[in-house]
């Protein structure tokens, strides 16, 4: 599975009353279960910024995570980002294994 970072940004008549936002909620999230089975939410956050919320969550596939970000966009009123993200420790795994670069520069300790 692949882990992808959804930012989410409401369109500001979105929502009229705070308390409608539970309900949007639970219809996006029936129609992604509905709709993309295989998606597991890790974690959800309500964020300060530029957007309204973060959501990380694990997809077989880009398609999937597209019809993920498409389903907020169109019952949120909403405007989505979406990254892939590798974890850390994979990540480091995978540099172990490439060839050195050219030193371009002088930098101590890189």
């Amino acid at each position: 599975m692949l882990t992808f970072v959804m930012l989410t940004r409401l369109s500001p008549g979105a929502l009229r009353a705070p308390q409608s936002l539970e309900k949007l909620e639970q219809r996006v999230m029936e129609r992604i279960r509905s709709e993309c089975p295989q998606v597991t939410w890790v974690h959800n956050y309500a964020i300060l910024g530029g957007c309204d919320y973060l959501d990380i969550f694990t997809a077989p596939d880009l398609t999937t995570a597209l019809k993920v970000s498409t389903i907020v966009r169109t019952y949120g009123h909403a405007h989505t980002e979406v990254w892939t993200a590798t974890d850390w420790q994979a990540y480091k795994a995978l540099i172990r294994h490439l060839p050195a670069g050219e030193v371009v520069g002088t930098a101590e300790g890189i």
